[in-house]
Formats: C-alpha cells, structure tokens, sequence
C-alpha cells in the first residue's frame, strides 16, 4: 500500500492517500476544460484508496454542475483543485494537487471529441525551463 502527501496552492489544505490508484485519465471534456481553464483534466482514480484530511477540512469546499455528475472539490482561499469523494465509492485525485511523485502514467484520453482545437501536435513547441524573455 501507498501513501501519497498532497495540498493545495497555498498550503492552508493538506490531505493524504492511503491506497492505490485504479486508473489516470486526461479528461477532455467541455465541463473539465472550463473548471481547470487548460485542454484537460488530468485525474488519478481509486475505489480503493482512503482520503485523509490532515488540515484545513474546513476550507475545503465543492461544486456538482446541475443534472451531471461533474464535480469539483476546492480550497476556499486559492481556488486550487482537490479530492473529491462526491461520486459514492469513488475517490478522484486531480493529479497536479500531489506532492509525492506517482510513478503511474496516464491510462487513457476521454472525451476527445471534445478536444480543444488548439490542443494539437504540442510536442513540436519550443520548449523553455522558465518564462522566456
């Protein structure tokens, strides 16, 4: 079994996984392109694996878009992305919350027929280490 530490942007949230992740999915849908502002949503998934608060519970917050099952758990102050238990039985991770490195690679693309237009061939992109001048 693996422990894995996460928090969000500016720290008043700290959780931790204990468990394994079912799957990795880079979710391409309209819902996750507008609640993460990018081309997708990169998710780890658990059936399994126990959510742990271990500070700032109270500054965790959530939104369920209505007639769906989109959801997303929040830091009060930062906005930052996190776990949600919202789906019964179903712990999803957004993958950049985590502080400890995961060794799993993603599963799969979902929804790709919703795939941003823009979201294609990034891998011939300049590439820079920082903010280029």
């Amino acid at each position: 079994m693996s422990d894995y530490k996460g928090s969000c942007l500016c720290g008043e949230v700290k959780f931790e996984i204990k468990g394994e992740f079912d799957n990795f999915f880079l979710c391409h849908c309209h819902h996750c392109q507008k609640d993460t502002g990018s081309a997708h949503a990169a998710n780890l998934f658990s059936q399994s694996a126990e959510l742990v608060w271990l500070a700032g519970a109270d500054n965790v917050t959530s939104f369920t878009l209505a007639d769906t099952r989109h959801n997303k758990c929040f830091c009060k102050t930062c906005g930052s992305a996190l776990p949600s238990t919202a789906i019964e039985g179903l712990l999803v991770v957004p993958a950049g919350s985590l502080d400890t490195e995961i060794a799993k690679v993603p599963n799969a693309h979902l929804f790709i027929s919703s795939k941003a237009s823009w979201d294609n061939e990034l891998e011939s992109l300049p590439t820079f280490n920082k903010l280029p001048k």
